[in-house]
């Protein structure tokens, strides 16, 4: 375990739209929508996420894997004036989150396979993915995109996502592509339920969140969209 990293806890469920709008109407008069909402409450989220020739992150999720690691590029609501290559670390049941920001012609550059542009000493994440994709072949997957409703509570750092419309790319692993054919990776009635905190739930959170009755599971977006891929294309792995 990394000690530099603030680790958190985090739980994911799989919900339907009846228990969407029931959770929802009781959490909108107990916490805040975060701040970086636009109109309607939401934003667009897109990664692309990587892998090395082994597909180790696919296989290490599906293994059951309790510590393993993911990187990713990813953008909001289409723009490219926040460009962040990230690499989210899981460790038993936390997680943590590093990232690099990029300008858009080191993600042309990356994307291109010019990977001297992650060549700089003075940042450890960036040489990390140098060595990855110098040494162990890391390279773009799959294109993860949906749209995020998310709430915060202050008491607990909690963070409280829906994230809706999960999609993926079937013609692409640019994230910029304007021509990009985007597919549903799930039914659309189904919808991710993401629970962020430090140390604690507050009792009046977890009481509107009913989590005791939902589902619990292990929905890794990158493996959906991945499966979907596998299922739909002549994807291997």
């Amino acid at each position: 375990m990394n000690t530099k990293l603030k680790y958190r806890h985090e739980l994911k469920f799989m919900i339907n739209r009846q228990q969407y709008f029931i959770i929802r109407q009781r959490l909108k008069s107990i916490v805040e929508q975060d701040a970086h909402v636009g109109p309607t409450g939401e934003y667009h989220i897109r990664s692309l996420y990587f892998d090395d020739i082994n597909n180790t992150a696919l296989h290490e999720k599906l293994g059951g894997i309790r510590d393993r690691a993911k990187y990713r590029i990813r953008i909001y609501n289409n723009s490219d004036n926040l460009i962040h290559f990230e690499k989210k670390v899981k460790f038993n049941d936390y997680i943590a989150k590093l990232k690099e920001p990029l300008t858009r012609d080191m993600y042309n550059s990356i994307v291109s396979g010019n990977f001297e542009v992650l060549n700089v000493p003075d940042k450890p994440l960036l040489r990390e993915l140098y060595y990855e994709m110098r040494n162990n072949l890391l390279r773009p997957k799959v294109i993860v995109d949906y749209v995020r409703e998310p709430y915060v509570c202050h008491n607990g750092n909690v963070r409280i996502t829906f994230d809706k419309e999960l999609r993926t790319g079937l013609n692409s692993t640019d994230i910029f592509d304007e021509a990009l054919n985007s597919v549903p990776a799930i039914d659309d009635h189904l919808i991710i339920l993401e629970v962020k905190y430090d140390e604690y739930i507050p009792e009046y959170i977890r009481a509107a969140l009913q989590l005791e009755g939902l589902n619990q599971q292990s929905a890794s977006k990158y493996v959906i969209c991945r499966k979907y891929l596998k299922t739909n294309t002549w994807e291997d792995y």
